[in-house]
């Protein structure tokens, strides 16, 4: 591999990594040298994914379950990392939340409660829990994934959009802290990718055909193609970009 994206050494937290967009970020930072910490709500799907990317790369990874609503779990996430890597050099909030389709009006507070705490509130916690290391050793990189729901009005999951543009405002306020100290901190902005999560919008062949129209290159997106941007926000190749929103789409917003 390239110099530019070498990650040997580093240690990365992903979030939501038992699965989709996550899990193809996780396997492809250790494919470039990185350890990596597998995080979801469940610790079997966690463990399997740490032990297919050790069967390929040993030693690489680890499974610490946690629930992004609890910050207890997170801390420990944080503390179990430390304790098995030594330290946490990339962050990537990908784990969120979204409960709810259907317009403003149908939703109830305890949904869009949810939706804030679990895509928002969680970043900022684990963006806090990490940082001081960082800030210590002036080198860090922070990546959050976002949405293109987040540039756009829809009337069908405003509450995740409004979480997911909240993120890149996160993402420009934590630059302006961060960046003094040489910590990185970008957003991700997928399209429509085949994941699990999106499950509802592309899971017939009907859906697919209709989701995909719009997008230039006349396809969903699939988790690896989100993987590589991860890679390059947080290697070196990306060493001169923070607050930013890099939207990987199939050019849907183009």
């Amino acid at each position: 591999m390239g110099e530019l994206f070498d990650l040997t050494g580093k240690v990365a937290i992903i979030t939501g990594s038992s699965r989709g967009i996550g899990k193809a970020i996780a396997e492809r930072m250790a494919e470039h040298g990185a350890k990596v910490v597998i995080s979801s709500r469940k610790a079997g799907p966690c463990d399997e994914v740490a032990a297919a990317i050790n069967a390929r790369w040993p030693g690489s990874a680890i499974a610490v379950p946690a629930n992004i609503s609890s910050k207890d779990d997170l801390a420990r996430l944080v503390d179990e990392t430390r304790k098995a890597f030594g330290k946490v050099d990339i962050l990537v909030c990908n784990a969120a939340s979204n409960p709810y389709y259907g317009p403003m009006s149908g939703i109830s507070d305890d949904a869009f409660r949810k939706i804030l705490e679990n895509n928002i509130i969680a970043n900022n916690w684990l963006v806090n829990l990490v940082s001081p290391e960082m800030v210590e050793r002036k080198d860090g990189a922070i990546i959050i994934v976002s949405s293109i729901g987040g540039f756009r009005g829809t009337a069908v999951i405003g509450a995740y959009a409004i979480s997911k543009a909240a993120d890149m405002q996160m993402a420009r306020n934590l630059a302006q802290e961060l960046s003094p100290h040489n910590i990185r901190i970008n957003c991700i902005a997928p399209g429509l990718v085949k994941t699990d999560f999106a499950r509802a919008l592309w899971d017939t062949p009907e859906a697919e055909v209709r989701s995909s129209a719009g997008t230039p290159l006349r396809r969903l997106g699939e988790p690896d193609d989100i993987a590589g941007a991860a890679v390059f926000l947080a290697s070196k190749a990306g060493g001169w970009m923070t607050g930013q929103t890099v939207v990987v789409d199939g050019g849907s917003t183009s």
